[in-house]
């Protein structure tokens, strides 16, 4: 496969707008189809019909990802990913790909925090030859060794290309959770140390398969034009007779709360510029903070009518993009179950120090701190995220509305909570909003980190890096 964690990012976030969200007015709400059940070994199945288009989107998220990956096998989840596309019981290696492409479809994967996906997007005729496809694998990969020893190259080269040797490769995506969590799981090299990824052994892939990639650890969701019944029939067709595993139980997760402010210095043999990030622990997930945490984010650093572009770049002149977002630059705030970071980042001239931006983003920081938010930001900020919101669940061809209906049926076992989302955002005032920023955005619970650029400046360089 090709870089699926850049990939399925670039899918994520770049969407057409719905006309009909555009033309809402405030009272307004779309409602998503939503029909869930699960089949008798576990199989969590989330149906939602779109007759828009005559396609279909048929996606598998496995409940494992790179953050409980096991100790001592670095980048063991993203590994796995790409050993998915070498064959099953019915189908040779790489034919996965060639079936979907041959029927006039597209496909991808991607490795998160807290699972691992796969989705076609097909032709509405073609539902049923990817379900038995993805049944196929699921019921039985081929894993050998000339498998694992050739994926273990490509993801080492992977590694190679987007990190090691690329300008900004880990900036901040990868880094800035190393330096600002406690627990292993969170702040580990999820992308994987080299010697990690060599060191995989063909019995450790075995068992993996065997214990993650089971009917009960996964959710099946179908997007787009097709008969409900006869999707149900075949799903139990294909995927009823697969056997449960014994899933063990999660890993804790869990971060203490931040009590002083954390700095790192790290030197980008590769970048020409210096860059700088900061990142705050985030409330937890579900939470009203939750959802204020997401309207601040919309305030601070989406568009640029946000707060921070404006005091920057606007203002200041600092650098000419400021970027960021909770669960940073691998998804968005839906997609992941448990601690997790917003992160605001730029690249800047040299002449400007660290701490002047640093200055200039706590006076911002503290006019949310200091007294309730005004309603007209509120506002604006609801707007942008139910913009997003429904941007994204059109986005190719359904994906994000799979993407969102998985998540929620595999984290809280209700994927209708994708109907609430709207409700809980404008349920958000301005003292939530204050007391959130309070609590969350305050130094002590910030990591900072400050990229030193080792290069000689040969010409601008983006403000996104490899990512």
């Amino acid at each position: 496969m090709t870089d699926s964690l850049k990939v399925f990012t670039c899918l994520l976030l770049a969407m057409p707008f719905s006309v009909g969200a555009q033309q809402a007015s405030k009272q307004e709400t779309f409602t998503v189809p939503v029909a869930y059940y699960k089949l008798p070994n576990g199989l969590r199945v989330v149906l939602s019909r779109d007759t828009t288009a005559p396609t279909v989107v048929i996606a598998v998220y496995y409940r494992i990802g790179f953050r409980i990956e096991p100790k001592d096998r670095t980048g063991f989840a993203h590994l796995f990913e790409h050993m998915m596309f070498q064959g099953s019981r019915n189908l040779g290696k790489m034919e996965f790909i060639k079936l979907v492409e041959q029927n006039g479809g597209v496909l991808n994967g991607s490795t998160r925090f807290d699972f691992t996906n796969y989705f076609e997007l097909l032709p509405a005729n073609k539902l049923e030859t990817a379900l038995w496809a993805e049944s196929d694998r699921m019921k039985g990969l081929a894993i050998t060794e000339d498998n694992l020893k050739n994926q273990q190259g490509v993801v080492g080269n992977e590694v190679k290309v987007n990190v090691i040797n690329q300008p900004y490769g880990g900036f901040p995506w990868l880094w800035i959770p190393q330096y600002a969590n406690t627990n292993w799981y969170n702040s580990h090299n999820f992308y994987g140390e080299l010697k990690d990824i060599e060191a995989a052994k063909l019995d450790e892939v075995q068992s993996f398969f065997k214990t993650y990639y089971a009917p009960n650890n996964a959710a099946l969701v179908i997007v787009g034009d097709f008969e409900a019944e006869a999707a149900k029939s075949m799903i139990e067709k294909y995927f009823g007779p697969i056997p449960a595993s014994k899933v063990p139980s999660p890993p804790d997760l869990t971060e203490p709360r931040q009590e002083k402010e954390k700095a790192a210095v790290r030197e980008d043999p590769l970048a020409n510029r210096p860059a700088l990030a900061f990142a705050y622990h985030v409330p937890p997930r579900n939470s009203p903070e939750y959802y204020a945490m997401g309207l601040l984010d919309q305030m601070l650093v989406q568009g640029d009518d946000s707060l921070l572009y404006e005091e920057l770049v606007k203002k200041r002149g600092y650098t000419g993009e400021v970027s960021g977002g909770i669960n940073v630059d691998l998804g968005d705030m839906f997609d992941y179950d448990g601690p997790m970071l917003w992160t605001a980042y730029l690249i800047h001239d040299a002449s400007v120090k660290p701490d002047q931006i640093l200055e200039s983003v706590d006076n911002v920081i503290d006019s949310l701190q200091s007294q309730p938010v005004s309603q007209k930001l509120l506002d604006r900020s609801v707007i942008k995220m139910r913009s997003h919101l429904y941007d994204s669940m059109t986005q190719f061809g359904g994906f994000g509305r799979a993407n969102l209906l998985a998540c929620f049926a595999l984290f809280d076992d209700d994927p209708s909570k994708i109907n609430a989302l709207e409700a809980n955002f404008r349920s958000v005032t301005p003292e939530l909003a204050q007391r959130t920023a309070r609590e969350y955005l305050r130094k002590t619970n910030r990591t900072v980190l400050i990229l030193k650029p080792g290069a000689v400046r040969s010409g601008p360089a983006s403000a996104r890096g490899a990512r």
